[in-house]
């Protein structure tokens, strides 16, 4: 097969018309050569840190969308299906990705669970981690999340650190706001990349410091424009990711938007195509082609280098995007979950208490961190209520695993005036999660989750529905133009009961996330993630 086209040669800065010609998927010729086609080729773009659960598809179904933007590849952290299910829902990653061409590339979750403070359906241990470090499928050491562990010299989190070390695997690396001494003997201890600064000065320090830093830009967290004029003179230490996206975002663009909006800021086009594209297989050591002769055959036909929208993908030589239509195909698979709490009662919701101050999350757009705040209780009969004039909501996380009581607590920034949201993608232990407007709507939520054993819905005073996810209580197992469709319709009804959050699930399953400073709540309280200490809700 030959192709003609403006072949763009990253590394050595420079755009020729030529033609590429491949031969058993690989690329065996690249030539000089006048013709008459404008269209432009290019290495395949790759996110360099994503949740493939967050999506809420399985590998193949995210392959087949991600495609259609001129993905290739991913790296990606298992962590959210290991923490519900461990070592098999890594595996059952792993062999649902073969089902296609695409390139995923997992990496052995560090912190299964996140933290001892909260309950998880699986721990993976050290032992854990020199099971999976020594299989050549897992390509590095997932984020380290417990950076106090680090800091700390836990033994434990040390034996994984030294178990990538040992299998010459890099490791990930996950530490928001960290700075000075600590982030130094962060770095000291191995660790190579952070995805979660979420300042310029933040990023610079650790890219001073020897770091990667990638930029991201998710349905949650966007850090883009905190962290973009970094990349102009630090291009070569840094990569664009998503961590998370949601299936109605992957539909409408993926890497690619981030090139375009980097472009149209005047970035030279060639440093953040190395960004995109080079990075991330250069330094977690990926089988992906960079648009060289020998190199595997994976590469993207965009109609310019300005919104380069995708007109054709390549991988290992087999087009699997063109021009509107994904070639991958839906692929049959068993579905695996781990769920195992009953309904709840309106009264399991209630809390009683004669203080007169709480302690609140405020919730931040576009961020995981969080604020806490200190507000006047709202009281009734004896119990906190949510004071929906000051938009401060009760919420609560319902432990999956076994029955239990639920953790209360309340969070600011959501809007809502009726119903109630739910979900049981809840980072990271995946537990149910809550916030409403009263203790009735909230029980309704808590168990539409619980009957379909995972799933995401809205509840209003006149309607109920839920996007069920059985697969492992975080994934559909519905291709993924539906599964978009569905939880497009869904958030615009939680915008519809007074949400002002541009992604209110996402942000919603960040606010269990205990090692994001510095309120959040898990499903045995409200948690401070600076201290990682417990906290009350209540202020003597």
């Amino acid at each position: 097969m030959i192709l003609q086209g403006q072949i763009v040669d990253i590394l050595n800065r420079r755009i020729f018309k030529g033609e590429i010609t491949i031969k058993d998927g690989k690329i065996v010729a690249i030539e000089e050569k006048a013709h008459n086609v404008n269209q432009y080729i290019l290495p395949g773009f790759v996110d360099a840190h994503i949740h493939i659960e967050s999506s809420m598809l399985v590998p193949s179904e995210f392959a087949r969308i991600a495609v259609t933007h001129g993905t290739v590849a991913t790296v990606s952290d298992p962590h959210e299906i290991a923490n519900v299910l461990g070592v098999e829902g890594v595996e059952f990653m792993i062999e649902n990705g073969k089902q296609t061409p695409f390139k995923f590339n997992f990496g052995a979750p560090s912190c299964v669970p996140a933290t001892t403070f909260e309950s998880a359906g699986a721990v993976i241990d050290s032992d854990g981690i020199k099971q999976l470090m020594a299989n050549p499928e897992i390509k590095y050491l997932a984020e380290l999340m417990n950076y106090p562990g680090v800091l700390n010299d836990d033994p434990e989190v040390l034996k994984k650190i030294e178990w990538a070390k040992h299998f010459n695997k890099p490791i990930d690396g996950h530490a928001p706001g960290l700075r000075g001494e600590a982030i130094s003997k962060y770095i000291n201890a191995g660790i190579s990349t952070d995805h979660e600064c979420f300042t310029f000065e933040e990023g610079l320090e650790k890219l001073q410091k020897g770091m990667k830093v990638l930029i991201r830009e998710g349905s949650a967290a966007k850090n883009f424009d905190a962290l973009i004029d970094l990349l102009p003179k630090h291009f070569e230490n840094m990569m664009f990711c998503s961590d998370d996206k949601h299936p109605d975002d992957l539909i409408l663009g993926h890497i690619n938007t981030l090139c375009a909006r980097a472009v149209a800021k005047g970035i030279d086009v060639f440093k953040v195509l190395q960004v995109a594209c080079i990075n991330p297989v250069e330094h977690y050591n990926l089988d992906v082609g960079l648009l060289k002769v020998g190199d595997a055959a994976d590469f993207v036909i965009v109609n310019d280098l300005k919104d380069f929208k995708t007109l054709q993908t390549y991988i290992n030589g087999e087009l699997v995007y063109d021009k509107g239509e994904s070639k991958i195909q839906s692929t049959p698979f068993e579905v695996l979950n781990n769920f195992n709490t009953e309904k709840k009662q309106v009264e399991d919701f209630k809390f009683k208490t004669t203080s007169k101050q709480i302690r609140v999350i405020e919730a931040l757009e576009g961020q995981l961190v969080t604020n806490e705040i200190i507000a006047e209780s709202l009281l009734k009969d004896g119990n906190l209520i949510s004071n929906i004039e000051n938009d401060i909501l009760k919420m609560t996380v319902v432990n999956r695993y076994q029955n239990q009581s639920p953790a209360l607590g309340f969070i600011k920034n959501f809007g809502l005036k009726e119903g109630a949201i739910a979900s049981s993608v809840g980072h990271d232990s995946h537990n149910i999660i809550a916030v409403g407007v009263d203790d009735e709507a909230i029980c309704k939520a808590v168990n539409q989750v619980i009957e379909h054993k995972g799933g995401i819905c809205a509840i209003s005073n006149s309607e109920e529905k839920i996007v069920p996810l059985p697969v492992a209580g975080i994934m559909s197992d519905k291709d993924g133009v539906a599964i978009g469709k569905d939880y497009a319709a869904l958030d615009a009804m939680a915008k519809q009961l007074g949400s002002t959050l541009n992604a209110p699930y996402m942000t919603l399953s960040f606010m269990a996330l205990l090692v994001i400073p510095s309120l959040k709540l898990s499903d045995k309280g409200l948690f401070n993630g600076s201290t990682f200490t417990f906290t009350p809700v209540e202020v003597s």
